[in-house]
């Protein structure tokens, strides 16, 4: 439902336009983050599960 008196601006969090890339120990595909701003280079896990089971093998 529109709310009165703002035109629709449709679905702003739209993350299609966000880079991406594959994990390295799923292989699941995950999306950058804003916590991930300063170091998006260095991120090599979707999550804190995938790095510490990967840092097991």
């Amino acid at each position: 439902m529109a709310r009165p008196g703002k035109p629709n601006q449709g679905f702003r969090g739209n993350k299609s336009h966000l880079p991406a890339k594959t994990c390295v120990s799923c292989g699941q595909s995950f999306t950058w983050r804003k916590k991930w701003a300063r170091c998006w280079d260095e991120v090599k896990y979707c999550s804190d599960r995938c790095r510490r089971a990967n840092s097991k093998r």
